[in-house]
């Protein structure tokens, strides 16, 4: 792990934007863009098109490092190459930007109240890979939707397993416990996952550091003690299905919470903007997510 990003994530001002759309949830990213479905008639074509539009947002000028600290990409973006170099190497070198990678491979069918990880069977070999492509941290997601103790305990318990290894691999996880923000027992939810994560978190040796990246909580500060823990790099929270305007209101309530929102940084971009229209909305999204966040 490097050091000197370490030292940018830890203590540095601004937020992490997600740019990590899957298989799944690409098309819904382009939908969103102004790309439709007729635009692509294979999963590569798709992906092409994806890469063009996070091209866009990390080619803006709006997209620098006074703002943003880090971004997450998922794996074809992290093998993809932005003016001549590897994604990574672009963040890195050209803006100044922590990069992250998405590793899990989606959620599997709800039990227990919550939806765990599906396996992920190359991991070790994209551990590797994203050593080779200069990533300095991971991210991977799992969701919880009832207050079920041992549901809730279930996913803490894959998420730190899987995060050991990463830490062991040279890079730093983004443990992704989300709860649903639709969860009638969204507050007892994150009650019970605060004590899992906290246990989890005073086993870990000091050469374990890791990242959290939780729902913004109901009871205000709820996270203050997962905050100021001395394994814990930084604390994000994702947008989770709020618009940016509550998102950030949220936020904004919870001292050292720092944003990583997906849906909320690209919300009013599209396809058919000018470069100047583009570049002022993501400029625009830039600087409110970052207010929220410092």
């Amino acid at each position: 792990m490097q050091q000197d990003q370490l030292e940018e994530i830890k203590n540095g001002k601004g937020f992490i934007a997600a740019l990590d759309q899957s298989g799944g949830s690409t098309p819904k990213a382009l939908a969103a863009y102004g790309v439709s479905e007729d635009a692509y008639s294979n999963e590569d074509e798709m992906f092409e098109l994806v890469h063009e539009m996070r091209t866009r947002i990390i080619t803006s000028p709006a997209f620098d490092s006074e703002k943003i600290l880090g971004a997450i990409l998922f794996e074809q973006t992290m093998d993809s190459k932005i003016e001549g170099k590897y994604t990574a190497d672009y963040l890195a070198d050209v803006k100044g930007i922590v990069p992250f990678l998405k590793v899990d491979k989606g959620l599997a069918e709800e039990s227990n109240g919550v939806q765990l990880m599906k396996p992920i069977h190359d991991l070790d070999e994209t551990l590797k890979r994203a050593n080779e492509r200069h990533i300095f941290g991971t991210k991977m997601r799992s969701v919880i939707k009832e207050a079920n103790p041992e549901g809730i305990k279930a996913v803490v318990d894959q998420q730190f397993e899987i995060g050991k290894k990463i830490i062991a691999a040279g890079l730093v996880p983004i443990i992704e416990p989300e709860v649903d923000i639709n969860s009638p027992e969204k507050e007892k939810c994150e009650e019970l996952l605060k004590a899992e994560i906290k246990a989890q978190l005073d086993n870990l040796s000091d050469d374990q550091p890791v990242m959290l990246k939780l729902s913004i909580p109901t009871e205000t500060n709820l996270y203050k003690e997962l905050i100021e823990h001395p394994k814990v790099v930084r604390v994000v929270a994702l947008s989770g299905g709020y618009s940016t305007e509550v998102a950030n209101e949220k936020l904004k309530q919870n001292d050292g919470l720092i944003a990583s929102f997906s849906r909320a940084l690209s919300q009013d971009l599209n396809v058919n903007q000018s470069d100047k229209e583009f570049n002022d909305t993501l400029a625009e999204a830039v600087e409110s997510i970052y207010q929220a966040s410092i």
